[in-house]
């Protein structure tokens, strides 16, 4: 890996803490913390956000048609989602020990803490749920999938791709035969420490 990759990787990372630090000062303005990843609001917080609350009779009123009567196909994205969250942890946990690779958290990706906003009426919490789980099962299937592909075939595409997972930076390039090998070893290293 050439070192302006290196310092771009850097760079990424010093914006990231910095954005963190930005979502804990929003964090503060709202009058929340987190306490052993527990959502406590203050008692001022909560009560201003009920009185922000749409109820669900007015929120539904106000729901253009076609929009209540897709509902039921998102809905049944679901089952899909349930399915292949059971079948990468299951892959995750048969697999990864057999290959060292360091095993992916569940619980780092999917987050379902919205339904504690209190001014979000039953339709919109259980939206929340629904969105906070499905997006995460789609962050945590990319961890997964990025690790095993650093493992096995650590090699960019001839063409840029859309959504690049976290390890993607550090793949040997294109068509680099003989940097490939030393750069499999090296993707390997980083995801699945060798044995003691």
């Amino acid at each position: 890996m050439s070192n302006a990759t290196d310092t771009i990787l850097a760079r990424i990372r010093d914006l990231q803490e910095q954005l963190d630090a930005e979502f804990d000062r929003r964090r503060e303005a709202f009058l929340y913390r987190l306490d052993n990843g527990r959502v406590i609001f203050d008692a001022e917080a909560r009560r201003r956000q009920r009185e922000m609350r749409v109820r669900l009779s007015d929120f539904l009123r106000n729901t253009r048609p076609m929009v209540v009567l897709t509902s039921p196909l998102i809905y049944s994205l679901i089952i899909p989602f349930v399915a292949l969250d059971l079948m990468v942890t299951l892959y995750q946990r048969i697999c990864f020990p057999i290959y060292r690779i360091q095993p992916v958290r569940r619980a780092d990706f999917i987050r379902i803490d919205r339904h504690h906003l209190q001014y979000l009426n039953a339709l919109q919490k259980l939206n929340c749920v629904y969105c906070g789980y499905s997006n995460g099962v789609i962050a945590y299937v990319q961890e997964v999938g990025g690790r095993t592909e650093a493992y096995w075939c650590p090699i960019k595409h001839a063409a840029r791709v859309g959504a690049q997972h976290r390890y993607y930076a550090q793949f040997v390039d294109y068509g680099d035969a003989a940097g490939f090998q030393d750069g499999l070893e090296a993707n390997r290293a980083r995801i699945a420490p060798p044995a003691e």
